[in-house]
């Protein structure tokens, strides 16, 4: 009987980790590719891109002014 506990126990949490490592592996992606998103349109465009439009759902990010300090 213990065996069989065992055996049902240890399904459960290979099951559970992997619904987890599966929702995490997701969400890391989506993360990825809107972080990516919002730098590539944020960015300098290479060339053949220069006039592509920004979509609205990307953030305007503001460049940071480099100061001279003599």
């Amino acid at each position: 009987m213990n065996f069989f506990l065992a055996a049902i126990d240890k399904a459960s949490y290979n099951s559970y980790l992997q619904a987890i490592l599966t929702f995490v592996s997701i969400g890391g992606f989506l993360a990825a590719a809107i972080i990516g998103s919002i730098g590539w349109y944020n960015s300098k465009r290479p060339a053949g891109w220069e006039d592509a439009e920004t979509p609205g759902w990307v953030p305007k990010v503001a460049k940071e002014e480099k100061s001279k300090t003599d």
